[in-house]
């Protein structure tokens, strides 16, 4: 697959802070105008009437800010850019000025230091998707659902993803300090969380007592596919038929590798995801490509919770509506979006974004992630006990099919 088709279920990891991130859908690369080929409104049916309180305000500030003479031409354009990306109330739609859309780029290959934790937005509020497991972030006591109140000292109110990554992002070794504020509480907290090199785990395999097979899945990288393929193929031999997939706190990735999991478990032709373009275009539907090589002989549940995201929700929302499997544990995170990378110089890029993600049934992930077949919540005091309720209702589900 050339690397510029390829789609990122993008989570905004802002993790380091990491964008491979709270989408969504990805595509790198050229210009994408839709399935239909639909190109977007002319800038130049713009006149210059509606134009003209623009240079006025240029024209004022250039005269009369005090800083006027130490910001270039350049910077005002920038900004001008950006003001024109935030005026489409997206959070996830951001243009980036040359720093930014370098640091942008090295994220999306992998390179990051950082606390280690997915961010995004819900309800206007910068939140905590899920800290990576074993990260500074997690060793420090942060959860998924942890809305974040300042960077350093700055206050996050109306801050996009992408600047609080900037600002929570940082070499090795150096500490960031971040006020949360957990859910049901009363009062913040302060965290001093030392920068590391991030690593992002992938995939574990274990058993439960009765012949329960689970395959835990931390993300969806490129390499995804073949190890979950290797796992289901120690489930095959291990003789069991019963199967727990884990995506507790997984921020998704790469929708291709979301496609190809759920084929393990569809005939082919069935529906994955839709893509929805909306008013620009037709919808893109993907399907299965019919490995389906469990028939009936499979009893399966999926674990979700609020840091389950994008491409996670994905694969769950489609097993779920098959009829494969069963959801349970927290309400996922509800992240489902489509975006595009686009250059606009070639030190500049945009991120927009262009379509939604819709389950086989319809439903939209974006405004409402997956509801649990069987809600089960595990509380701060459970993880201290080193109790897992939500893992103990699936093997409970599991030991009751036959």
């Amino acid at each position: 697959m050339n690397p510029s088709d390829k789609k990122l279920v993008y989570l905004l990891i802002g993790l380091p802070a990491v964008v491979i991130a709270f989408i969504v859908g990805f595509y790198a690369g050229g210009i994408h105008s839709g399935p239909s080929g639909q190109q977007p409104t002319d800038a130049s049916a713009v006149s210059t009437d509606q134009f003209s309180p623009f240079w006025k305000a240029w024209n004022i500030l250039d005269q009369k800010d005090v800083d006027a003479a130490s910001t270039s031409v350049q910077d005002r354009i920038w900004g001008s850019i950006e003001g024109l990306a935030s005026a489409y109330n997206d959070p996830y739609t951001v243009f980036f000025p040359p720093a930014q859309s370098k640091m942008f780029e090295e994220d999306i290959q992998g390179d990051f230091e950082g606390v280690g934790m997915e961010i995004g937005i819900k309800s206007n509020q910068l939140v905590v998707i899920a800290p990576i497991k074993d990260s500074p972030a997690a060793r420090a006591g942060v959860k998924t659902g942890d809305a974040i109140l300042s960077i350093n000292g700055t206050s996050t109110e109306n801050m996009s993803v992408d600047e609080a990554v900037q600002l929570i992002r940082g070499p090795k070794g150096t500490p960031v300090k971040i006020t949360f504020l957990q859910p049901g509480a009363s009062k913040p907290v302060d965290r001093t969380i030392v920068r590391d090199i991030i690593n992002i785990p992938t995939i574990d395999t274990s058993s439960k007592p009765g012949g329960i097979f689970v395959i835990t899945l931390y993300s969806f990288t490129a390499q995804s596919p073949d190890l979950f393929r290797n796992a289901l193929r120690q489930f095959v031999q291990s003789g069991d038929h019963k199967l727990v997939l884990d995506l507790r706190g997984n921020p998704g990735g790469y929708l291709e590798a979301a496609v190809d999991m759920a084929s393990w478990f569809l005939p082919a032709g069935s529906v994955v995801v839709t893509e929805d373009f909306g008013k620009n275009g037709s919808p893109q539907i993907y399907r299965s490509r019919g490995y389906d090589i469990f028939n009936n002989n499979l009893d399966m549940v999926i674990l979700v919770n609020g840091g389950t995201a994008s491409a996670a929700e994905i694969l769950s929302g489609a097993l779920e509506e098959h009829g494969v499997a069963k959801l349970v544990g927290d309400k996922t995170f509800g992240k489902g979006v489509v975006q595009e990378l686009v250059p606009i110089t070639d030190d500049t890029s945009l991120k927009v974004t262009v379509a939604r993600w819709l389950t086989p049934d319809g439903h939209n992930l974006q405004h409402d992630g997956l509801d649990p077949d069987y809600p089960v919540t595990m509380t701060t005091a459970d993880q201290t006990a080193g109790k897992d309720p939500q893992m103990d209702k699936a093997v409970q589900l599991l030991d009751g099919m036959k």
